[in-house]
């Protein structure tokens, strides 16, 4: 006994209308049914279209639906990417392979629902991560300015030197090392070759260091010695012994 398409058909519609009541509608009814079934994901409002993903699927029964596959189109598209439409005809076909011999316009609403809302999460998910990244590069933005440029021995160095270029501080510094003369005391502390004179000339006459005594007493005064700033400014090492 051949099957009866026809009536398949006609009994699938009246199942489909009384499921999706007052959203499905029959656009013909010959020479086959062609219906449209709007979908969307949850979060998607007719008043705020720029929020969610929205669309109708168009079936339209093919003389042996259904044996034969039905044809599925899609459109008043919301917020779909250019590539969204031909995806979901090509998950919808792969649905359609599967169920060939059944009634299966709600097996492919609902496949196509489930689609939909997948795209709808990935969006979601890309668009925060969009804006964690906004908020992290606004942070750092915020951050260099409290925290400035990171200071190293080398380029405080070379700060310090172009500030006092700059100011004139290095100028006026070696103006004032050549214009201030030193007194013969300061000339004899700051030579510091005369640090080792005396072992140099005792190491000259075969004198060895070991040998040497150092008399502990000669230098237990040296506290008490007057020391202040107004010492005669031309003294010079050796001057007393030379009146001698």
């Amino acid at each position: 006994m051949s099957r009866n398409y026809k009536e398949d058909q006609t009994n699938e519609v009246e199942a489909l209308d009384s499921i999706y009541c007052g959203e499905m509608e029959i656009l013909a009814t010959e020479p086959h049914h062609k219906f449209q079934i709007p979908i969307a994901t949850e979060e998607y409002n007719s008043d705020e279209p720029e929020n969610g993903l929205s669309c109708k699927l168009v079936f339209t029964y093919t003389p042996t639906y259904p044996d034969g596959a039905p044809i599925v189109e899609i459109e008043e598209a919301e917020n779909f990417e250019d590539a969204f439409e031909p995806l979901l005809l090509e998950h919808l076909q792969k649905t359609i392979e599967e169920n060939l011999g059944m009634e299966m316009v709600f097996s492919l609403v609902s496949s196509a629902q489930e689609w939909l809302n997948e795209r709808w999460d990935e969006h979601k998910f890309h668009q925060d991560e969009l804006r964690e990244q906004k908020l992290r590069e606004v942070e750092e933005e915020e951050r260099k300015k409290f925290e400035g440029t990171r200071v190293t021995v080398e380029s405080f160095l070379t700060w310090k030197l172009d500030f006092e270029e700059s100011t004139g501080i290095a100028a006026k510094r070696e103006k004032n090392n050549v214009s201030k003369k030193q007194t013969g005391r300061e000339l004899f502390m700051c030579d510091n070759t005369l640090n080792d004179s005396d072992i140099k000339f005792l190491l000259e006459a075969g004198e060895s260091i070991e040998n040497v005594k150092i008399d502990e007493a000669l230098f237990q005064d040296l506290g008490e010695l007057d020391l202040d700033d107004d010492d005669d400014e031309d003294w010079v090492p050796g001057a007393d012994d030379d009146d001698d």
